[in-house]
């Protein structure tokens, strides 16, 4: 991966681009620490689409509600009171 300084990452903006579709991931560096990388788009979905879901996706997809394992109501266990 190349390191472009956010200087050179703003004046030679078009010049990142080609070189992230060229050669890959590009690396924005702010007083020389990595702040942030340019993907090529196909690489950003196979990225994205590997990535887990997060609890709200899961909550709010269908799949996730239907085979849950639920216990039978009224067949849990209680403790009996302390004897005093």
């Amino acid at each position: 991966m190349n390191t472009w300084p956010v200087q050179d990452a703003k004046a030679r903006f078009s010049e990142l681009l080609d070189a992230c579709v060229s050669e890959g991931p590009q690396v924005v560096t702010r007083r020389g620490a990595e702040t942030a990388v340019l993907v090529p788009m196909a690489e950003w979905k196979k990225l994205r689409n590997a990535a887990r879901p997060s609890l709200k996706e899961l909550l709010l997809s269908a799949s996730a509600r239907l085979n849950l394992a639920l216990p039978a109501r009224g067949k849990a266990k209680r403790r009996s009171p302390p004897a005093l």
